[in-house]
């Protein structure tokens, strides 16, 4: 055997393989499996017993012990694999167990309670008033007992109403940290849910809201009782936004300076976060791991400079106190901004990393990053259902997973073996090279990487996000933020942010208005999902390129799915939960008709934007052929503006005045009339209301001029859409012809209203399934009892909205959002 050369020093060795040794891959699984039994835990429709929590704690170290005895057996890891399965299923339970018993007690549901608290988090002010969350203190039931109230409240104040005098006197501002005793009525959580929505009540479980209400001035106005009576994190937090609202006069600019620095995301406007949506910019406004890492390094230079001056410190080395000074001050930053996903996650790997560098240790990067998943996914389980942890954790993996080889290193000198010395000009302008083609491959790897898991997650993607961050993520990383920051030592550097964030949402916008910017795609199967996912992985990974082009077939069905429509001659139903409103998706084989727009729930908030548009896109629409407007109330119009700026429309037909604002668009628009008919793919479509006499009566309600459009398909099997008219309307059809309203499915008149769905209707329809969209607990009384047992007597299922979310019909066969996927965080009425 040759021997070695003497007098040259040995290479070390290269950069370890992908996953590192076999020790490091075993304790990734590890961590792996204790991440499986959480989400095992999350998909329970209910908990189970507790029972079953204690055998798992039991069983777990069980086996944990019993592999340690039978470490050198194969099946030692199977064991220790369970073990950490069931460590995380259970620690998920226990959690859930203590947030599900922490509920507002039923018989104080809508019922005034006086509440003793301290706000607990940033106010979030709008044009309807203020909503908070009030850690409760003490609750009084009117007759001055206590009452059984969960530990978080979210409260909304409203402007303009009964309750506003106490919020606009003079003096009176809702800050961080106050305490307030207060009158409310509350109510358990409870939000709406569509297919692939947003789960609101999965939002508030994880927040650890377990009720929420409205402010009430009676029996006593809202009284402040302490201006500065804890959460001092959180009125740090709020002295910073307040400051950079009284120095940027832009408030939109000021918004999204208040997420950087503090982590206020709600500040920012909501036409930003759809530009930065467009632009695939929406990472950058909120606190990354990147604006943590970049923080942590400068601080950490800081510490180690400010420990070698100190005299009294060098009881401890300075490499060793500027490591650990800047994980503390990462981690302080990290709170001061809202402690998000992705800054917990940063700041768990970079704790991970100084202790595995004091330890002298060298984990491979799959394990460091599963470690710090357990730690986020063991704190707060539920961050495994939220997007943001995924598109986190999985943008840090991309990156590392695409890592090449680093060459081998000289153990006497440091340099690359064989590498020629280069003069220090040279040398500074390799650097400067390397610097940018890694800014560029990192943009490329990610945009590439995470373009199919934004797909799984969103339904869409920007096309345009590779040139938007290249200029992006230098400005708002490099400059704007750490200005963002500074700007709490010297205002005047906020207006500089100011300044250079509006020239770029100028180039952003420029950018958002190129067609075809964002591309979307319906929700996938799972299969497609999977195969996109790994597509992703395979496209970005150091393989050959051979290896790499066979994910772009694997791509091609997330990015455009196949078609998930009824056959022709049949049509499919979708009433959308919207709340105190109508809308209702009537899918055939190649088009769609939307009945109503939902309502308008507030200033730049409706049902159209905040509902339907996500949920038309999660379902592969790309246009509506019809949209129909029964009529001009803006709890069955108020989406319409939303649905005609983001989809293109065939037809509007509606029964609205020629001088509402809808008709002014240049849409073609076709008043409704009894009589009018049409096809779509072997479906006809009828409208049943109003004559054309009803148009020329004065001072005719605008209800009773809703479009009442009936759908037959093939088989013969009918819808009724009713809109919201009354008694009178329904008695005209009845006289007019009462056999042609007979159909399997209605859409109760008028939200269930007292004034509609007269016996002599519903006999007429006879329907086998009769659904009602009402808002939970509406301020009307819908649906009116006397109108649901009228239903039931004639064997009619009602579906309410409350109770079954959106109501899915196809060929048949019917589901409730809330039945298809009950999970134990969700309210259930019955």
């Amino acid at each position: 055997m040759a021997k070695p050369v003497q007098g040259v020093k040995k290479a070390r060795n290269p950069t370890p393989p992908f996953w590192g040794d076999g020790q490091g891959l075993r304790l990734a699984a590890l961590a792996a499996a204790g991440l499986l039994g959480t989400a095992w835990q999350l998909q329970q429709p209910r908990l189970w017993s507790t029972a079953l929590d204690a055998a798992l704690l039991i069983v777990a170290p069980l086996l944990l012990l019993v592999g340690w005895r039978l470490r050198r057996h194969r099946g030692a890891f199977v064991l220790a694999l369970a073990a950490l399965a069931a460590l995380g299923a259970a620690n998920a339970s226990l959690q859930a167990r203590a947030r599900l018993a922490d509920a507002l007690a039923p018989e104080l549901e809508r019922q005034p309670v006086e509440l003793t608290g301290l706000v607990a988090e940033l106010p979030q002010d709008s044009a309807e008033g203020l909503r908070f969350v009030l850690a409760v203190e003490q609750a009084r039931r009117a007759d001055g007992t206590a009452a059984a109230v969960p530990h978080q409240v979210s409260l909304a104040w409203s402007r303009g109403g009964p309750d506003e005098p106490a919020l606009s006197a003079p003096g009176t501002t809702l800050r961080a940290g106050q305490r307030w005793r207060l009158w409310a009525r509350l109510q358990a959580p409870h939000a709406l849910l569509n297919p692939h929505g947003f789960d609101g009540e999965l939002w508030l479980f994880e927040r650890g809201i377990r009720a929420t209400g409205s402010v009430r001035a009676e029996p006593a106005a809202p009284r402040l009782l302490d201006e500065a009576a804890g959460y001092p994190i959180q009125r740090a937090r709020q002295r910073v936004r307040d400051a950079i609202e009284a120095q940027v006069d832009d408030a939109r600019a000021a918004g999204v300076l208040a997420a950087l620095a503090v982590g206020d995301q709600a500040a920012i406007d909501r036409a930003d976060w759809a530009l930065f949506r467009a632009t695939g910019t929406a990472h950058l406004m909120a606190i990354s791991g990147l604006h943590i890492t970049m923080f942590a390094w400068p601080a950490a230079l800081a510490v180690g400079a400010a420990w070698r001056r100190g005299p009294v410190l060098r009881w401890w080395p300075a490499p060793r106190a500027a490591l650990w000074g800047g994980v503390a001050l990462a981690a302080a930053y990290a709170l001061l901004a809202g402690w998000g996903v992705p800054a917990q996650r940063t700041v768990w790997m970079l704790a991970s990393a100084a202790l595995l560098q004091a330890l002298g240790l060298h984990w491979p990067w799959p394990l460091r990053l599963m470690a710090a998943a357990l730690v986020v996914g063991a704190l707060d389980p539920w961050a495994l259902l939220q997007p943001g942890f995924w598109l986190s954790f999985a943008a840090v993996g991309l990156l590392m997973a695409s890592e090449p080889a680093r060459p081998a290193v000289s153990e006497s000198t440091g340099a690359a073996a064989d590498a020629p010395a280069d003069s220090p000009a040279v040398g500074l302008a390799r650097r400067g090279a390397a610097l940018l083609r890694a800014g560029l491959r990192t943009q490329l790897i990610a945009t590439v990487g995470l373009a199919p898991l934004t797909l799984l997650l969103f339904q869409q993607v920007s096309v345009v996000g590779l040139a938007a961050n290249l200029l992006a993520i230098p400005l708002v990383t490099l400059v704007i933020t750490p200005l963002a920051l500074l700007g709490v030592l010297w205002a005047p550097l906020w207006s500089v942010a100011a300044a250079l964030l509006s020239a770029l949402v100028a180039v952003l916008s420029a950018l958002a208005a190129v067609p075809g910017a964002v591309w979307s795609a319906a929700a996938a199967p799972a299969w497609v999902q999977a195969a996109g996912l790994l597509a992703g992985l395979l496209l970005v990974v150091p393989l050959p390129w051979r290896l790499r082009l066979l994910g772009l077939p694997l791509l091609l069905p997330l990015v455009l799915p196949p078609p998930q429509r009824p056959p022709p001659g049949q049509f499919e139903v979708l009433a959308a939960d919207v709340g105190q409103g109508s809308a209702v998706l009537i899918r055939t084989h190649d088009s769609l008709l939307l009945y109503d727009s939902g309502p308008q729930y507030g200033p730049g908030r409706d049902a159209g934007q905040r509902v339907l548009t996500p949920l038309l896109q999660a379902l592969g629409e790309r246009r509506i052929d019809t949209l129909v407007l029964s009529h001009r109330d803006m709890d069955h119009a108020g989406g319409g503006a939303s649905l005609l700026a983001a989809f293109p429309v065939g037809e509007l037909l509606s029964s609205l005045e020629p001088q509402h604002p809808l008709r002014q668009g240049g849409t073609p628009h076709r008043r409704c009339e009894a009589g009018q008919q049409w096809q779509r793919d072997g479906v006809s479509f009828t409208v049943l209301h109003p004559g054309a006499a009803a148009y020329a009566q004065p001072r005719l309600p605008t209800n009773a001029l809703s479009c009442v459009l009936q759908v037959r398909d093939a088989a013969g099997r009918r819808l009724l859409l009713t809109g919201d008219i009354g008694a009178a309307q329904e008695a005209a059809l009845l006289e007019r012809d009462p056999a042609a309203l007979r159909s399997a499915l209605l859409l109760v008149p008028h939200h269930g209203s007292r004034g509609s769905s007269s016996a002599g209707f519903v006999d007429a329809v006879s329907p086998a399934v009769a659904v009602i969209q009402a808002g939970h607990h509406n301020r009307f009384g819908h649906p009116a009892p006397e109108v649901v047992q009228r239903l039931q007597a004639l064997g009619t299922e009602v579906v309410q909205s409350p109770d079954c979310g959106a109501w899915h019909w196809r060929d048949g066969q019917a589901a409730c959002e809330r039945a298809l996927q009950p999970r134990y965080w969700r309210h259930r009425l019955r």
